[in-house]
């Protein structure tokens, strides 16, 4: 029989190859949650192309048709499409990180295994939802390519290989800010429950300051306007991201400083979220 030793103060060396050691147990995870998410539902996965769709459309009409919001000569559907597409995939894994403790305080107080690995399972199952929608991207940009080609992106001509090798490198980062911010939130609210409250509200208007529905350049008439908007949104590392995967995608002018600012801003997110994950773990049980 196998003992494993339980250590108040484990190295961040041996927390990881634990988390390689129960890699079974976060496949089962991810099983669990797709079942869970599925099971008893009228259209399954099918939802997570009518929910992009829907609000594709209704930001075209919102940002692009009553407001007048330009997108740089790209075709307004894809435009929005494509920022929705990988936002969404930031939200759910934010949000369905951020209540790790509370949702499984059932099975941490029974058994011992990495808590880390629930996290990681959701930011694992939401590629699901990703994958689906990201086919949905491709089809509308092929419709647009070669079926109704006056609304093509804008300089086809430019998609590149290197462009598209950058989609899973954003996709990585983003599921690094997700689990960040998640075990963050989610090691806080083992002690103000009520901070559950704000995510939705927060994870929205974090939407807006992610140029999710804008381009970056529609703000530069605000540098000297409204300065600390503009600041606000240019130094958001969401911000890079959410244009790096729509440039990446459609083709257009890839800026890399951008995926190294990013970069920067995941590993201090993941480094404060698992300090702070590592203490909360040893004590949560008593006050969740």
């Amino acid at each position: 029989m196998e003992t494993t030793i339980i250590e108040p103060n484990r190295r961040s060396r041996t927390y990881l190859r634990d988390l390689w050691q129960y890699r079974d147990l976060m496949v089962l995870f991810v099983k669990r949650d797709f079942t869970a998410r599925y099971k008893q539902t009228l259209l399954g996965p099918l939802w997570h192309l009518i929910q992009p769709a829907l609000t594709t459309a209704m930001s075209v009409l919102l940002f692009n048709v009553v407001a007048g919001i330009g997108t740089n000569g790209v075709n307004p559907v894809l435009f929005q499409m494509s920022g929705i597409v990988i936002w969404s995939y930031f939200a759910a894994c934010l949000t369905n990180t951020s209540n790790t403790f509370i949702a499984n305080a059932g099975i941490f107080g029974k058994v011992y295994f990495p808590r880390l690995v629930s996290p990681i399972s959701v930011v694992i199952s939401q590629l699901i939802q990703f994958g689906i929608q990201l086919f949905l991207l491709i089809c509308v940009m092929l419709y647009f390519h070669w079926i109704a080609p006056t609304g093509q992106p804008a300089n086809p001509s430019t998609y590149q290989l290197t462009n598209w090798l950058l989609i899973p490198i954003v996709l990585l980062l983003m599921a690094g800010m997700g689990l960040g911010l998640g075990i963050i939130i989610s090691s806080i609210t083992t002690k103000y429950r009520d901070f559950t409250v704000l995510i939705g509200f927060g994870v929205q208007l974090l939407m807006f300051a992610s140029a999710v529905n804008y381009p970056l350049s529609a703000l530069d008439n605000m540098q000297t306007t409204h300065p600390w908007v503009y600041q606000l949104v240019q130094y958001n590392p969401l911000a890079a991201l959410v244009e790096l995967f729509r440039n990446s995608i459609l083709g257009a002018e890839v800026q890399y400083w951008q995926l190294a600012y990013s970069s920067a801003w995941m590993l201090v997110l993941l480094f404060i979220g698992m300090r702070l994950f590592s203490r909360v773990e040893k004590t949560f049980m008593d006050t969740v």
